[in-house]
């Protein structure tokens, strides 16, 4: 049984997490962390596959005779920004550190192969997915893109997350659109420069930059329907360097975000739509870079009806909440979910007062909630493929 192995596994896995920790890498870089977790699993015996997606892990544990087989995912890299913690296991390198707990979603992943490893009370095969880099650099895309399927061919895939702000050891399990797709983009406004006191002569991207903000505000509240979530921000403006000179060129950027393929196809015409407009009505000539980012990740009804069972059987029917709205963030775990039926939920971290919010410099991954989530992986696997 899981909890006879727990008592003695929970502090070494805990171990691992803040050497993790400690040792923050960045995305497609980390080596340490990719060795680290190979050469802990390859002790135990697990059959362990290097190198996809440049620092990818897989590995396999098969046990009795059924063809089923599921995946469980977790990913390994830091973000690129400078710890403000003082506990021992802070980070060691300065501008890099584990602010969104990818940290303790390894180490409770590694605690899982373990302990399925000695107990395999399940028919079929599991593979335990480590992916780099799904901090903006899509490693979940690289590892489908170089035949994560194919070589390991799987029923249904599972992610998971912690979430701070809900109570430690909860559970978050929301059927359909999870996490929003992302989308960015770049425009250059050119006009022509000249004094600022004689702006006739002269064409003012600042103006017609000014203008461009405004009108994209329109794309979601006025095009958009009001039952679809979206959003368009734009978070870059720069224009001039001088009080007296009106500038030759603007640089906007900023993101889109939606939770359905086709709004986001919808969004982006509307953006090309609307820069066409402002080109004609202020005379400037813009270039517009829109660069598809992930897709919406999207739980499908089967693996989330299967998620929520076990969920309430590890935490308590009182502590698994299925109507949580999806959440504006993005996810690359969406490339699996658009090959293999798939859930991805949420752990909950605790309460996220005094900084401890993902991708604050204060953040740290909750111990406490380790042995839970190893809990919740050993009983899906089991539930899956039970014999």
């Amino acid at each position: 049984m899981i909890d006879d192995i727990l008592p003695s596994l929970t502090p070494r896995i805990a171990a691992l997490r803040r050497d993790i920790h400690a040792h923050p890498e960045l995305a497609f870089a980390e080596e340490r962390t990719s060795s680290k977790v190979a050469d802990y699993l390859e002790g135990l015996g697990l059959e362990v596959h290097r190198g996809l997606a440049r620092t990818g892990i897989v590995a396999r544990i098969s046990a009795g005779s059924s063809p089923r087989a599921i995946g469980l995912r977790a990913d390994m890299d830091a973000l690129p920004l400078a710890e403000l913690n003082s506990f021992p296991h802070r980070s060691t390198h300065h501008g890099r550190m584990h602010a969104c707990g990818h940290d303790g979603h390894t180490a409770m992943l590694v605690g899982a192969a373990e302990a399925l490893h000695r107990l395999r009370d399940f028919d079929g095969t599991v593979y335990f997915i480590f992916q780099p880099a799904e901090e903006h650099e899509g490693g979940g895309r690289v590892m489908v893109e170089e035949g994560l399927f194919e070589r390991f061919p799987m029923d249904m895939v599972f992610g998971l997350h912690n979430w701070p702000g809900m109570a430690a050891g909860s559970f978050g399990v929301t059927e359909g659109p999870v996490m929003a797709g992302a989308d960015r983009f770049e425009i250059q406004i050119t006009g022509r420069g000249g004094h600022a006191a004689m702006p006739h002569q002269a064409v003012d991207v600042v103006l017609a930059g000014s203008a461009l903000v405004q009108a994209l505000q329109s794309l979601v509240s006025r095009n958009t329907d009001p039952q679809d979530a979206a959003v368009v921000s734009v978070t870059r403006f720069q224009a001039g360097h001088a009080d007296n000179v009106l500038p030759e060129q603007a640089v906007l950027g900023g993101t889109v975000r939606s939770f359905k393929g086709d709004l986001q196809d919808a969004l982006e015409d509307g953006l090309r739509r609307v820069c066409s407009g402002i080109e004609a009505t202020y005379r400037v000539a813009i270039d517009l870079r829109f660069e598809r980012g992930y897709p919406p990740t999207v739980n499908a009804p089967g693996p989330s009806a299967i998620a929520r069972e076990v969920a309430r059987h590890v935490a308590g029917e009182n502590k698994v909440f299925t109507q949580l709205p999806p959440s504006m963030g993005a996810e690359d775990f969406a490339y699996l979910a658009k090959v293999v039926p798939a859930c991805y939920v949420w752990l909950g971290n605790g309460p996220g007062e005094g900084g401890c919010m993902l991708h604050s410099p204060h953040y740290d991954f909750n111990d406490d909630v380790i042995a839970t989530g190893i809990r919740y992986w050993v009983r899906l696997a089991e539930r899956v493929l039970a014999p």
